[in-house]
């Protein structure tokens, strides 16, 4: 048996699965806010309540997908969109409570290896895997195998500029861009995250509305959630158009909760064509297969 975790900013899942990729025991509990040594326990707890209830060995190994990335150097949590986790070397925590083995991998890059492996990219050589959620992360599998560098963060995309800015019809300019926990501003993520589609309609209309009530509103006619959906679909097409000018990608498979606006596996391919340095672009864009529960699968093959 094996068991992953998906440690997300809103919410911890956890899945034991069978040596077959079947699923005999899941649940998830809400991530404590800015807090590491409670998160460490809604961990742990999550662990021992799904190990107990598929009626695993107490030493069955775990992977856990995280919203950053263990440092080659340090050891410790860097990049991650949850800050308390940054500093802190949540492996060796875990492994010190658990007494088994913990490994640790983004988690664009557990989502990425599930889909390319089983789920929407199967059969394709080259699958970029997106995350559109509480921040924006992504991960390259070639063959199957997930692609890695020494510095720990092939795929990061959501910390690069957001290419081609350009000033909006209600006279509102995207650079420099909002400021991003990473220190720069205008990156890819502070406009494609969830926060940032939700700021965005902010800033048009003083008001606050969900990304699941803008994606409904602008299904009804909404004409504000409308511009606010079609400045996002802009900003997607023009990020994606980098990934695949650098990586030619077959397919590009999108995960997380803005994953499930339809609207996006239609118009965004029709919109990046106009930045794709070719004459016509074959990439496949689309949504993931196993839900939102591809990154805790592919933190359990880790």
């Amino acid at each position: 048996m094996r068991i992953g975790i998906d440690l997300g900013g809103t919410k911890i899942e956890g899945i034991v699965i069978g040596n077959e990729g079947q699923e005999l025991s899941r649940s998830r509990v809400p991530t404590p806010q800015g807090d590491y040594n409670a998160t460490l326990h809604a961990v742990v707890t999550l662990i021992v309540h799904i190990t107990t209830d598929a009626g695993a060995p107490d030493n069955t190994a775990v992977g856990i997908g995280i919203p950053g990335i263990i440092s080659p150097r340090t050891g410790l949590i860097k990049n991650a969109n949850s800050v308390c986790l940054i500093g802190n070397a949540l492996d060796k925590d875990l492994e010190s409570i658990l007494k088994r083995p913990v490994k640790i991998a983004n988690d664009a890059d557990c989502f990425t290896v599930s889909e390319a492996s089983d789920g929407a990219g199967k059969g394709a050589t080259t699958v970029f895997g997106v995350i559109l959620g509480t921040g924006v992360g992504g991960g390259i599998a070639f063959n199957n195998q997930l692609l890695s560098g020494p510095n720990a963060i092939t795929g990061e995309w959501g910390h690069m500029p957001l290419p081609w800015p350009q000033t909006l019809d209600n006279g509102r300019d995207e650079r420099p861009g909002p400021d991003c926990y990473c220190g720069l501003s205008g990156c890819i993520e502070t406009f494609l995250s969830g926060p940032g589609l939700v700021h965005d309609y902010e800033l048009s209309t003083n008001q606050s509305l969900t990304t699941h009530e803008i994606a409904d509103r602008a299904l009804n006619g909404d004409p504000e959630c409308e511009a606010t959906l079609s400045r996002y679909e802009h900003r997607l097409a023009r990020g994606l158009s980098n990934v695949i000018n650098l990586l030619d990608p077959e397919v590009i498979v999108l995960g997380g909760g803005i994953s499930n606006i339809d609207r996006l596996y239609n118009n965004v391919p029709r919109i990046w064509e106009q930045w794709i340095f070719s004459d016509f672009s074959d990439t496949q864009l689309v949504k993931n297969k196993h839900g939102d529960s591809s990154g805790v699968r592919g933190a359990a093959w880790l």
